[in-house]
């Protein structure tokens, strides 16, 4: 029994010898060229350094924070009068009047069941809106 080699193409070790000069040429290139210590201490000291956080003047976080009570106070009058025409929406029995008053004395009455659900639909919808609103502003803020 005899067994058989096959030789080694050339193209394999050309491949192989390539790599061997570029790894080579890498490493004296890498050698050759000098590290300053000072690059290396910028460097670090960079990667040290904490942010600096803002000092909050005392008033000024007050009146953020009176601003934030603000909004708070604003969402809950909204839900409150959200929770008043869900009421109304749901307990009127159709014999309901609409009414707009001005500072002179002039006055618009109706009873129109249509007229008067779109109006509070399109009031429901504004509040909800408004609601909203506020309450991305109140998650967005920052003291």
């Amino acid at each position: 029994m005899e067994t058989k080699t096959k030789p080694l193409s050339k193209s394999r070790n050309a491949a192989t010898t390539s790599k061997k000069e570029v790894k080579d040429k890498l490493t004296a290139a890498a050698k050759s060229t000098p590290v300053s210590r000072e690059t290396v201490k910028t460097e670090t000291k960079e990667q040290q350094t904490e942010p600096v956080k803002e000092v909050v003047n005392l008033d000024d976080r007050i009146q953020k924070f009176e601003k934030l009570r603000g909004l708070a106070n604003n969402r809950e009058l909204l839900v409150g009068k959200l929770n008043e025409l869900t009421k109304f929406n749901y307990n009127h029995d159709g014999s309901s009047q609409f009414t707009l008053r001005d500072s002179n004395g002039l006055e618009f009455k109706t009873t129109n069941t249509n007229f008067i659900h779109l109006v509070t639909s399109k009031l429901q919808e504004t509040l909800e809106s408004r609601k909203q609103e506020i309450e991305a502003r109140i998650l967005d803020f920052e003291l």
